[in-house]
């Protein structure tokens, strides 16, 4: 490889992982499956006493 290509190579690599730092927050973050079922079942006890 060429110094200009490996140079370019880099710059490209550090400035995709700066980008991708950027737009991770717009991503919700991950919720488990049973933390998902305990948190519906906590909805279901939260709305018949609502009503």
């Amino acid at each position: 490889m060429n110094r200009k290509k490996k140079i370019n190579q880099t710059l490209k690599a550090k400035a995709k992982k700066a980008n991708a730092k950027l737009h991770a927050a717009n991503k919700s973050p991950y919720i488990a499956k049973a933390e998902r079922e305990q948190l519906a079942k906590a909805q279901l006890v939260i709305a018949p006493t609502a009503d």
